[in-house]
């Protein structure tokens, strides 16, 4: 059980980031589906108002258990939301770049390729978020 603590403790931010990651990615999923199966909306429409709506809880996630940043002035937090929504911008364009290629292209199931999709986004977006918005 010790060992198991300590192997948190070390890996924290990561399996955190991960976490969330994982619940961003169910968010980002969820609207997805929510808006091209019951509202039957545009897939490129509904992904990104899913895109949107993820990024909002993501930033959240990230600053307060993720990163633990702590910024509460305003210059910082401008600076930190501006960097966020940045990088999700340039994720964005490879998320809607693999959802294209996928779907148009490779005439694979929407929702199959919007999983592979996320699991891409979300490893670029750690790289992200940790060397670059929330450096300590």
């Amino acid at each position: 059980m010790k060992d198991l603590k300590e192997l948190f403790l070390r890996y924290k931010e990561q399996i955190l980031y991960l976490l969330f990651g994982g619940f961003t990615t169910v968010v980002n999923i969820a609207v997805y589906g929510l808006c091209t199966r019951v509202f039957h909306a545009n897939e490129y429409v509904a992904n990104f108002l899913a895109w949107a709506l993820a990024v909002f809880f993501a930033y959240i996630t990230n600053k307060i258990w993720v990163f633990e940043s702590k910024s509460s002035d305003l210059k910082t937090l401008t600076r930190e939301i501006l960097s966020f929504v940045s990088a999700r911008v340039v994720t964005l364009g490879l998320d809607m770049a693999v959802m294209y290629a996928g779907i148009q292209l490779l005439h694979i199931n929407d929702l199959v390729v919007k999983v592979i999709s996320n699991v891409l986004v979300v490893l670029a977006n750690y790289v992200f978020s940790k060397f670059f918005i929330f450096k300590k």
